[in-house]
């Protein structure tokens, strides 16, 4: 079977089929119409590249765009601003730091551009076709013509995701270092690679400018084939059950004592903490996060999209630090892109079989279609991992399984917990705290309601 296959090279954006050919180091590529395009990038006979213009001293427009962007990088690498050293922690939950950004390119070409990310962070389904849902070409083998200028050694490490979408392939993980691998985002796309993925593959010298050498095509992913792991079942496709796991939370904090029994949490559960301004919904997902972060089996994630400034300042200096935040000047768009781009990642790790937790603050300033996307992309899947998504939100969306509803009047006296019961609820409580407890639940509701009547 063909590795790339037309129809998904027609199906395939503009902007891949350039990834594409880059990786290829097809010359000229940009002034192909599609359909030469795709001719170029299968080989086929008697629609070549066009020869390079001698005018333009042996460099194509991509290869100026690459030495742009890689002496822009180095600049920003090795310029004044002082390189710090992440914990652990803060390498697996979320997108590069600022200054990592600051050194990785910012669009999806198949640069190799130096800087240090960590993070989990996806562009779409990994060749999926991203948010246009259209489907980019596995990553496979190649012609042997088309891996000129190709390293003669094969590198194998532990990738981690930058937060453009591309990553590098660490040699001798965790530090970084020169014998480091760049990884497009082309190919992570293709692969649904995450951070911690041991993958392996040929390498290509540097090209002009470039710092880093650049795999060509990736072979193994944690040992198996790569053509195998990509065509694996959708995400959105894998069966799904209702959540039977609790999420325990033990915590003395009576806000949290009252959710995690009447309104449980479970693994899989898409929970939308509602409340008017000041009732306390962000406080409530930070205690919340304090609670359920450093557990060993599972991965959180935190998301602060159109937030105050000030709430972003002191999250940062937290213990975890946000895998992206965004305060509430940011555009919809780019509230949008950065939950997606957290739930892209969490999405792959339950695909693999773990559990995780994205917490986001909050779905108001997203379009209404974007917040409901996220919401859904919550499940438990059956016999397989589970992704946990619990958001903030005025108001309650539709599709949750638990509804945190927060009374304003008890916030603002003081008064614990702060839970409106009336408001709140979990779908099918008996599969988390089995059916004495929904009984429990049902009379506690019973008499909530009876002392506002």
């Amino acid at each position: 079977m063909p590795v790339l296959d037309r129809s998904e090279l027609e199906a395939s954006p503009l902007a891949d089929l350039h990834a594409i050919a880059d990786q290829l180091g097809l010359d000229g590529f940009r002034r192909l119409r599609k359909a030469d395009l795709i001719d170029a990038i299968l080989g086929e006979p008697g629609r070549p590249a066009p020869e390079p213009d001698p005018t333009r001293e042996g460099s194509s427009d991509s290869e100026d765009e690459d030495s742009d962007a890689a002496d822009g990088g180095e600049r920003a690498e090795s310029g004044s601003r002082p390189r710090r050293r992440r914990s652990p922690r803060s390498r697996r939950s979320g997108v590069a730091p600022k200054e990592d950004l600051d050194a990785a390119p910012e669009d999806e070409e198949d640069t190799p551009t130096p800087g240090e990310g960590g993070g989990r962070r996806g562009r779409g389904r990994g060749g999926r076709g991203g948010s246009s849902g259209e489907r980019a070409p596995r990553s496979g083998e190649r012609p042997e013509a088309e891996e000129e200028g190709a390293d003669s050694r094969i590198a194998e490490g532990i990738v981690e995701l930058l937060g453009n979408g591309s990553a590098f392939l660490r040699v001798s993980p965790p530090d970084p270092s020169d014998e480091d691998v760049y990884i497009s985002a082309a190919q992570v796309r293709r692969c649904e690679l995450i951070s911690g993925d041991r993958v392996a593959g040929p390498v290509r010298l540097p090209r002009r400018s470039e710092r880093y050498p650049s795999l060509v095509r990736i072979d193994t992913i944690n040992g198996a084939s790569a053509d195998e792991v990509s065509e694996g079942a959708r995400y959105e496709d894998l069966p799904v059950e209702y959540p039977r796991e609790r999420l325990a939370l033990g915590s003395s904090d009576r806000t949290l004592e009252a959710i995690e029994w009447l309104t449980p949490l479970g693994r899989g559960s898409r929970a939308v903490i509602v409340g008017g301004p000041r009732a306390g919904k962000t406080e409530t997902l930070r205690r919340l996060q304090e609670t359920l972060s450093g557990r060993e089996d599972l991965e959180v994630t935190v998301v602060l999209a159109g937030v105050r400034p000030e709430e972003i300042a002191q999250r940062q200096e937290g213990p975890q630090a946000p895998a992206a935040a965004l305060s509430f000047a940011a555009s919809p768009d780019a509230q949008a892109q950065a939950v997606e781009r957290a739930l892209d990642g969490a999405k792959r790790l339950a695909s693999r079989g773990g559990n995780a937790l994205v917490l986001i603050d909050t779905l108001d300033g997203l379009p209404p279609q974007a917040a409901r996307k996220a919401l859904a992309a919550a499940r438990k899947l059956r016999d397989g991992g589970s992704l946990t998504v619990i958001a903030t939100a005025t108001r309650p969306f539709g599709g949750e399984t638990t509804v945190i509803a927060l009374d304003v009047a008890l916030t603002s006296t003081g008064r614990q917990p702060i839970l409106d019961l009336v408001g709140s609820g979990t779908l099918k409580p008996e599969l988390l705290v089995g059916e004495d407890g929904a009984e429990a639940i049902t009379r506690a509701r019973a008499t909530a309601l009876e002392a506002t009547a």
